[in-house]
């Protein structure tokens, strides 16, 4: 016979509880989702307030329970999630900041590193290129003297190096036969100006402000310019002493070239010589370089242009002269000469470069020679020429041409030209 709610004993409710028959629902590992959290309180306690039987009543007391501690459970989870989120982003903010530090002392120590890295490969290719010298040059340094002044009678049209003086701001620290590198001799880091030529047309340029302001910001440039310049005029001057009849082509331009790269202190792309010495006898005009084994031997009689560049961080100073010892090409080599310093007056910003080219012809074809009781008219080689340089490259696109030419291409602000010459006997 079937209880009613009313006919309930509570001695057989406690019975009931205490005995091992648990309802399915008490047995289960059932877990309320969030939405069985939220529709299963209200359920529950419809259920407490309305029991439909004993174990309805015990089933829904146990879950109540569970539910309790599931949702206990559950508080306690989230918080812990919250403070592990909250510990994880002071971390992270801790991190970025340390890592922030970090990369600023980084950058440092690079910065630092590379410095240092910097001095000791300079430090390693002075002390290379000093036992070089050493070892190529043997000079009697009882002998050495602090002087400018060399006696080039030799060559005739070259002329004698002069003295320096305090007067003229020439001070030459350099010895007879150099010996000190070029930043020994001048150890603040600026170089001398060396020869001006005064614009012949435009000479508004010298006074304007604005212009004068855009080669303030091109002096860093120009100081390595005039470095690679004074060291050239020195190894030049060492060049006129080892220039001379019977010695081979292929040991003047290895003293040329090493000279060259000791006063410079040789370091690679950084500074040493720009290009391979050229060393050209006679009729041919320019860029004749001996090979190992090219034993050739200079004569009295031999016309040699002897070619060579010097560079500071790629930008490249291009010097030429031209030697003879026979008294008969003296008006050529001079002719040369007065054609070149015709071609550097004319030269400048705005000018075409046909406009050069007309002045240097007319200049040379003016001159005549006598060799061998015969006259010559000079003439300009009209496929050789002047160009224009940029850094790490010698030659840059733009020809200055030594003939008449209907050029009108122009020389611009910021632009590098070596102006050459190339006169000639021939037709």
């Amino acid at each position: 016979m079937k209880k009613s709610n009313e006919d309930i004993d509570i001695d057989d409710l406690v019975n009931f509880i205490n005995s091992d028959k648990k309802p399915p629902s008490q047995v289960s590992n059932w877990k309320p989702s969030q939405q069985q959290k939220k529709k299963g309180g209200k359920q529950q306690d419809e259920a407490i307030m309305n029991p439909q039987s004993i174990g309805d009543i015990v089933s829904t007391f146990d879950d109540k329970i569970n539910l309790d501690k599931v949702e206990e459970k559950t508080e306690i989870t989230d918080n812990q999630e919250e403070k592990k989120k909250k510990k994880r982003k002071r971390n992270k903010k801790k991190k970025t900041e340390g890592k922030e530090e970090s990369d600023g002392e980084d950058e440092d120590d690079n910065e630092k590193k590379e410095k240092d890295l910097e001095k000791q490969l300079k430090e390693e290719a002075t002390q290379r290129n000093k036992a070089m010298f050493k070892e190529f040059f043997n000079f009697d340094t009882s002998t050495l003297k602090k002087t400018r002044f060399q006696d080039n009678s030799q060559f005739r049209v070259l002329g004698s190096w002069r003295e320096a003086t305090e007067e003229n701001k020439l001070v030459y620290n350099q010895t007879n036969l150099p010996t000190l590198q070029i930043e020994e001799q001048f150890k603040d880091g600026v170089y001398p100006l060396g020869q001006v030529v005064e614009y012949k047309d435009q000479q508004w340029r010298t006074n304007n402000e604005e212009k004068r302001a855009m080669e303030r910001l091109m002096e860093l440039d120009l100081n390595k310019l005039r470095k690679a310049a004074e060291v050239q005029r020195q190894v030049r001057k060492y060049a006129q002493t080892v220039i001379k009849p019977g010695e081979r082509l292929i040991d003047i331009c290895d003293r040329i070239e090493n000279m060259n790269r000791y006063l410079i202190n040789h370091q690679g792309l950084d500074c040493g010589i720009a290009f391979p010495t050229g060393c050209s006898i006679n009729y041919c005009a320019a860029h004749y370089t001996p090979n190992p084994g090219d034993f050739r031997v200079l004569g009295e009689n031999d016309v040699c242009k002897i070619d060579f560049g010097t560079h500071v961080n790629g930008l490249i100073i291009d010097t030429a002269f031209t030697v003879a010892f026979n008294p008969e090409f003296d008006e050529l080599l001079l002719a040369v000469q007065d054609a070149t310093e015709t071609g550097l007056k004319e030269a400048g910003i705005d000018v075409r470069l046909g406009d050069i080219g007309a002045a240097i012809q007319e200049v040379m074809e003016s001159y005549e020679v006598v060799i061998k009781g015969r006259t010559y008219q000079v003439k300009p080689v009209k496929n050789l020429c002047g160009h224009s340089i940029d850094p790490y490259k010698i030659h840059a696109g733009k020809s200055v041409p030594i003939v008449k030419k209907n050029d009108y291409t122009k020389m611009e602000e910021g632009e590098l030209f070596a102006i050459e010459t190339f006169g000639s006997t021939g037709k």
